[in-house]
């Protein structure tokens, strides 16, 4: 009965592991980089719209953050579609000069928004529409690009 039992908890253990990504593949590098682009964009949105106490110094941090992250998933997307659970349609790869263009895009309104933060102490209203610029840019990616 022991026998038994140990074999059929490796393979279970054996296929739980078979969902996990390789956080050194291409694959997993972007993905642990959007998860932390969002995880800040998140913390920055929050701040702008009351769900975290405004504090111009951490939005500054933030955005300074979100600046370098929106310039280093794109060298993580191989010439040729990788494998593996990955949100992104084919047209990735299909249509490589778009996504390129509006990777370009993000980084350039991630660049303003660091612009904006360079004058202290910050007002919150003055961020509200830099930050919309660079929402907007994810969301134009992601309606073309990932898979929701």
């Amino acid at each position: 009965m022991f026998k038994r039992l140990t074999v059929v908890l490796l393979a279970a253990l054996a296929l739980s592991a078979c969902d996990r990504v390789d956080p050194n593949s291409p694959l997993g590098k972007r993905k642990a980089i959007f998860k932390d682009m969002l995880k800040t964009s998140e913390d920055l949105g929050g701040m702008l719209r009351g769900r975290l106490p405004f504090d111009g110094v951490k939005f500054a941090v933030g955005a300074a953050k979100l600046d370098g992250l929106a310039h280093e998933p794109w060298q993580h997307f191989p010439q040729v579609r990788d494998g593996g659970d990955s949100s992104a349609r084919a047209d990735v790869w299909q249509r490589q000069a778009r996504f390129q263009d509006l990777a370009r895009q993000l980084e350039g309104v991630t660049g303003e928004l660091v612009g904006v933060t360079r004058t202290q102490p910050l007002d919150a209203a003055r961020l509200k529409a830099p930050m919309d610029k660079v929402e907007a840019a994810c969301k134009a990616c992601h309606s073309e690009f990932r898979n929701h």
